[in-house]
């Protein structure tokens, strides 16, 4: 539970200094994105300590967070969220790299 209030916290500081919807979505894809730096460092770290702490405080990705602590329909609502907000975060992407030429 201690993940979903630290992930939470850095959300709603984005939107309280940058209310833009984009960076919102930037904010979500940097969360996913670390989280999932970090479950590869826990794989392929052979400290068992450091393992052991990533396993307990760090969850492997927004979508594992959203199934260890949903069901039903929000969960599936929460899920399509994020699936819609990576599309968005695509678009962002691709627009930017095309604008940069």
């Amino acid at each position: 539970m201690s993940s979903v209030v630290v992930i939470l916290v850095v959300l709603i500081l984005v939107l309280v200094f940058k209310r833009t919807f984009s960076s919102f979505i930037y904010s979500l894809a940097i969360v996913d994105i670390f989280l999932r730096l970090l479950h590869f460092i826990k794989l392929n770290v052979v400290n068992a300590e450091l393992g052991s702490i990533l396993s307990r405080y760090f969850p492997t990705s927004l979508f594992d967070l959203v199934n260890n602590y949903t069901s039903g329909i929000f969960h599936l609502i929460l899920t399509w969220f994020l699936v819609i907000a990576y599309i968005v975060f695509e678009y962002y992407i691709v627009c930017t790299f095309f604008r940069k030429k």
